[in-house]
């Protein structure tokens, strides 16, 4: 099954051809480590992570480099605010990354380059294409011509002529046109510098991730990836630098998500309406997150609330509800029945359909929807087997099948289901990180499930709702089913 991607570039859906298959190498623009990560840095991280997975479910081997920007304007200027050195702000942040990822369940790069580690490779970038006549120094600082590369604009579709007209210079810049951008920027008092060839300074942003691309992956890769916010002036001018220094193509297919909105607003840090995501993983099992990334075309806006993740929550509930549902069935009487369960044909369908949405441009919500399908057909079964007190052995068995046809996929493809086990309650980050006395104990839950039991054997269902009523005042869900009395945390 062949793979087609939107690539930005051109502005199309194009059939995936890597380089050098069976390998595929993909860098993503990471953070600028300052603040906590959010849920639009979530976002981006989520589905440049379900793209790694499914292209390693389709037989690549893929190199995965993903960067830190750690030394910045922002950088800088949190570490005056706070009296710091800009490495500690750097370090503290790249550390609360890490632990941010732990948690959404986003698996680290194959490499994750530093800028500070680089600074002689983005020497040499810039060296060679000042060397070409691509660049210029001025007063310490080194700027790129952007009318020097004649394809300038070609990602963003942006004119050059319509560019100019809305460019402002500051009077102290030295550039000879609005639109050059810094590739070094020559020492300030009290700022972070290296030395170069052009005095001492820094790279300016755009630079960076050309020299980590060239370092770890080389002249030409095969996606280079981020946010869509980074189409232009970021990745414009990355393919201005890395073309003009090797006349090759920086990148096969330019990838970008959409962005995330509140209230149809970019979530930013500067407009002051982010959500970060330790914020959300405390709340909410992370697998509500990822799901409902998800449910979104990752080249769509996605408008963020509360709400939504309720909503969410209540789908990924109902996904964890098929699963469960398995080991109460098995405790049903069983029979035997001729023939090969028709469940069975449906199961692989869903696994052709489900890759199928896939290859076509990681359309992830049609995906879902397949597994919400399979997912309804499950809950058939469990009412026609609960209504008849039975079920028989072939429908069990293809029960299961589904069942474990849904977290090979959902696991391996999606990373939801990690931590789920068919004999426990799946927990949230915030249960699980609950001291042990704030948590009902499960063996007083079974216990009072038992007494309950025996009251409406005796028809003291006075006492029986009690129980029931009460045990939900504390998040304690019951079910009856012909196979026992089902309970789960809320």
């Amino acid at each position: 099954m062949s793979l087609r991607i939107y690539n930005t570039l051109s502005g199309k859906l194009e059939e995936f051809v890597p380089i050098d298959p069976p390998r595929v190498t993909i860098y993503t623009c990471g953070v600028t480590v300052y603040d906590d990560s959010h849920v639009g840095h979530g976002r981006s991280l989520i589905v440049f992570d379900v793209f790694r997975r499914f292209l390693e479910h389709m037989g690549y081997r893929v190199r995965f480099v993903r960067n830190f920007t750690d030394v910045d304007d922002k950088i800088i200027n949190r570490a005056r605010e706070e009296c710091a050195h800009f490495m500690n702000i750097a370090n503290r942040y790249i550390a609360s990354y890490y632990i941010d990822m732990e948690n959404i369940r986003v698996k680290p790069a194959d490499v994750e380059p530093r800028v500070t580690e680089h600074i002689q490779e983005i020497i040499e970038v810039i060296r060679g294409l000042i060397e070409k006549g691509y660049a210029y120094e001025s007063g310490g600082d080194v700027y790129f011509s952007v009318e020097s590369f004649p394809e300038y604009g070609k990602l963003s579709k942006r004119n050059v002529e319509e560019l100019e007209v809305g460019a402002r210079i500051e009077p102290s810049e030295r550039k000879r046109n609005p639109l050059d951008f810094a590739l070094w920027k020559s020492a300030k008092a009290g700022e972070p510098a290296w030395d170069s060839p052009w005095g001492p300074g820094r790279p300016g942003w755009h630079t960076e991730c050309v020299a980590m691309v060239f370092k770890h992956l080389g002249e030409v890769i095969d996606i280079h990836g981020g946010g869509l916010d980074l189409v232009f002036p970021h990745h414009e001018n990355e393919i201005a630098q890395a073309e003009a220094l090797t006349g090759k193509p920086f990148a096969r297919y330019w990838v970008h998500n959409g962005l995330v909105t509140v209230g149809g607003q970019k979530m930013s840090k500067s407009l002051g309406n982010y959500v970060t995501l330790r914020e959300v993983y405390t709340k909410y099992h992370p697998d509500i997150l990822r799901l409902l990334v998800l449910f979104t075309h990752y080249r769509s806006p996605l408008d963020f609330s509360w709400e939504k993740m309720e909503e969410t929550k209540r789908a990924y509930e109902r996904l964890l509800s098929a699963l469960e549902e398995l080991e109460l069935l098995k405790k049903l009487p069983t029979y035997e029945e001729k023939g090969t369960h028709p469940l069975f044909e449906r199961i692989k369908e869903f696994e052709e359909e489900f890759f199928k949405s896939l290859s076509d441009d990681f359309n992830t919500p049609e995906a879902l929807a397949k597994v919400y399908s399979l997912v309804s057909e499950l809950g058939k079964v469990k009412n026609r087997a609960y209504s008849e007190g039975k079920i028989s052995v072939q429908e069990l068995s293809a029960y299961e099948t589904a069942v474990n046809s849904l977290l090979k996929n959902l696991r391996g493809v999606f990373g939801l289901l990690e931590d789920y086990k068919p004999e426990c309650e799946v927990k949230t980050v915030v249960q699980r990180e609950l001291a042990a006395g704030e948590v009902l104990d499960e063996k007083l839950v079974e216990l009072l499930i038992e007494v309950r039991d025996m009251a409406r054997k005796e028809k003291a269902f006075q006492i029986a709702d009690r129980i029931r009523d009460g045990l939900k005042d504390v998040g304690i869900a019951l079910e009856d089913t012909p196979a026992g009395t089902k309970w789960k945390r809320f």
